[in-house]
């Protein structure tokens, strides 16, 4: 599986299975952009795990559940992320109570959200959309927003067997898996068959404190791969002499 050059602007970022590393690798192919000189957003589809909030500091008013509940701009809920590449990485995160969680998952905010993010790729170079496994509607609306769908499992049976289960589900609402990632990898050792790119733990594993892919290391160097192959076009970035991006394409 693989992305055809041309592919749109908006990345649907999918978990196969709870705790795949979506949300991490969603930051980090947004930054790994940032690096080339572009500007990249992501965009909390997770509404129950909330987990892109941990990203940033302070409070969060409005979120995107607020922007989909009260019909509100998405730039009201879009933060900068303080990172020196020539780009930008901005996130609007979900950090909500339970009653407006609830809400956020209506087919109505499902729509609204759709409508945010086509909007918000007129603004920016990419948008990746953080999504959990394909099970409620704001999901759905994600992966059919989507210009390309990027598969994350982790590298595990578990993660192998997550693959075919998905793409039945994307299938099942007129969507398609582009490229699969096997995430927390092995590059010697793919546990996944049918990854098109595999990315390794990274040094740095506390969400706090992604981005990491900011500089040339061999973690940025797999990301990078990664992000090729999702966006589908090559980047131009300096990547460390001990790595080749080859090391990290299944194959």
């Amino acid at each position: 599986m693989s992305v055809t050059q041309g592919a749109g602007d908006v990345f649907a970022v999918v978990s196969g299975v709870g705790g795949a590393g979506a949300t991490r690798l969603s930051v980090e192919f947004a930054a790994t952009l940032a690096r080339d000189g572009r500007d990249a957003l992501v965009v909390d589809a997770a509404f129950t795990t909330q987990g892109l909030a941990g990203v940033v500091d302070g409070r969060l008013e409005p979120d995107v559940t607020r922007v989909v509940t009260d019909d509100r701009p998405l730039a009201e809920a879009t933060m900068r992320l303080p990172v020196d590449v020539p780009g930008s990485v901005a996130v609007a995160p979900a950090r909500a109570p339970f009653e407006r969680l609830a809400r956020s998952k209506t087919s109505e905010c499902a729509r609204r959200l759709a409508e945010r993010i086509s909007a918000a790729s007129d603004r920016y170079d990419a948008v990746f959309v953080d999504v959990p496994p394909v099970g409620a509607n704001q999901a759905v609306a994600a992966v059919t927003a989507a210009d390309a769908v990027a598969l994350v499992v982790p590298d595990s049976e578990r993660g192998s067997d997550a693959v075919p289960r998905t793409c039945d589900r994307l299938a099942d609402v007129d969507a398609a898996v582009d490229a699969v990632v096997a995430n927390r990898a092995d590059p010697d050792a793919v546990a996944v068959p049918a990854a098109d790119v595999a990315v390794p733990t990274s040094e740095v594993p506390d969400l706090s404190a992604a981005p990491v892919a900011v500089d040339a290391s061999p973690f940025a160097a797999a990301v990078e791969a990664a992000v090729e192959t999702v966006i589908g076009s090559d980047l131009d970035l300096p990547t460390p002499e001990s790595s080749s991006l080859t090391d990290y394409l299944p194959g």
